[in-house]
């Protein structure tokens, strides 16, 4: 065969980017149609049940509170004139300028997301300062609790939140929240330094977007607001008791005896709850392996269903094997391996022998950057998890997006297109359906449910992304 002329090589090549270019938009449109019918089927699902017209949901929410500052984490560092470090080091807490250098590039380039606090108040103020010079800083409510309460109010709860609260904070609360704690003058102020995925600082880039938060707090690691809290909890009657905020408490320099002492009073409030209404703790990033272990002896017992993420379910899981704590995991796992951790807590916290007061664990909720799982015992007080799971997938991406209508030039999924069970050889496979994206089956004596999430391609605020996602999974719950 003879060879082509030299002349119709570049003719050859133009022709190809023109085919390529032609055939781009039907690709795109695929996508797009694809989305789009992902979305209306998780709206459907979302919207199969609604709250009881009589007598909206009750939920008890605690503790703390504080306000929020969210800036880009990379621009403060570097406004505040702390270099990069090449020497990634874990820290419990920060007391230097060159620790919160090694500890950010310990999170960063996976995309942990991960909470310090700062016991140097010079060094935390130079942050706050700084990051007041940032044009793109904003203020926000945080706090586990608040964000929460926040939440299940927008979806038409009556809510009683346990904090001290600064006039500033009280007043971006909903009308359905009653507060229950002194209030206080000035709020604790919370560093949220976000960043997105790709970003760079020093020689390191970060894989997903997510937030690095430091805070030197002196009222929510003491929960001070728990004794008017427990004073108005039989009167107000709730459906659900929320617990949260407790990472608060991590590496804090209590008094000797005086972390033990509070977490005892915040037991006997969750004993003196009558049984048939719903306690959930909320998980969060937690590195001191002693306040982890008083939380398996005086919080998990006590919990009926328990909220957390891909970091904080293998923390949580090693600790109860192994008696040590896993801070950093797979940033993006498979859905096989969350399912089997999570059957392993699951069993291991159900084969537990139950003191006086203590409640089986039926409820168990992760929330990944690609989907929502959830684990529901058959029979239980939970209810609707298709439709919880589903409304928790659409809230991943109302929250990090800041928009409650979901633009899908906006999403995007990076689940896979099917899915094992579990990682054992031969092992179910279920494979994806925009058209029923939430997969729901039987094992056991429980039922899990699962549903991909329209991820966030264009990111507002990754800051309070579980606390919202998991209050609104519940609110259909109970």
């Amino acid at each position: 065969m003879a060879a082509p002329k030299l002349y119709l090589v570049p003719l050859l090549s133009l022709l190809a980017l023109l085919i390529a270019y032609w055939y781009r938009p039907v690709d795109d449109n695929n996508l797009q149609n694809r989305l789009d019918t992902v979305l209306s089927s998780l709206l459907q699902a979302e919207q199969k049940v609604g709250l009881a017209s009589d007598r909206p949901p009750r939920i008890a929410i605690g503790f703390g509170g504080c306000l929020d500052i969210l800036v880009d984490g990379v621009a403060l560092l570097k406004e505040a004139a702390i270099e990069p470090s090449n020497n990634p080091v874990h820290h419990n807490f920060i007391e230097t300028e060159h620790q919160l250098a090694e500890s950010f590039a310990y999170f960063f380039p996976p995309g942990a997301a991960s909470e310090r606090y700062v016991s140097n108040a010079t060094l935390f103020k130079r942050l706050v300062d700084s990051s007041k010079r940032l044009s793109e800083m904003r203020w926000a409510l945080g706090g586990n609790a608040p964000v929460m309460a926040n939440r299940v109010a927008a979806e038409g709860c009556d809510v009683l939140l346990g904090g001290r609260l600064s006039p500033e904070e009280i007043s971006v609360l909903s009308e359905r929240i009653t507060v229950a704690g002194d209030p206080i003058n000035d709020a604790d102020i919370h560093l949220i330094m976000e960043y997105p995925t790709g970003a760079k600082w020093g020689n390191h880039v970060s894989r997903r977007a997510n937030r690095y938060i430091v805070h030197s707090d002196t009222h929510n690691p003491m929960i001070d607001s728990l004794e008017e809290f427990k004073a108005q909890l039989e009167s107000f009657e709730p459906d659900l008791l929320v617990v949260g905020g407790l990472q608060m408490m991590d590496s804090f320099p209590f008094k000797p005896g005086q972390r033990e002492s509070r977490l005892k009073a915040l037991q006997e409030l969750l004993l003196s709850m009558d049984q048939n209404v719903g306690s959930h703790f909320e998980m969060a990033s937690f590195v001191e392996q002693s306040l982890m272990k008083d939380l398996l002896e005086y919080v998990i017992p006590y919990s009926d269903s328990l909220g957390m993420n891909e970091q904080e379910l293998p923390n949580l899981l090693s600790l109860i094997k192994g008696g040590n704590i896993t801070v950093l995991s797979d940033p993006y796992p498979r859905v096989a391996s969350i399912l089997d951790q999570m059957r392993e807590l699951y069993q291991l916290l159900r084969s537990q022998k139950l003191k006086e007061g203590q409640r089986p664990l039926t409820r168990l909720h992760v929330h990944t950057l690609a989907f929502q799982a959830m684990m529901v015992a058959k029979g239980s007080m939970w209810k609707n998890t298709m439709s919880a799971t589903a409304k928790a997938s659409l809230t991943a991406n109302r929250h990090v997006c800041g928009s409650s209508q979901i633009d899908i030039r906006k999403a995007k999924l990076i689940m896979d297109d099917s899915f094992s069970v579990s990682r054992e050889v031969g092992s179910q496979r279920i494979p994806f359906s925009e058209k029923r994206p939430v997969s729901c089956w039987e094992e056991d004596h429980y039922e899990i449910c699962l549903a991909p999430v329209l991820v966030c391609t264009e990111v507002f605020q990754t800051a309070g992304g579980g606390d919202n996602i998991s209050a609104a999974g519940l609110v259909l719950q109970i």
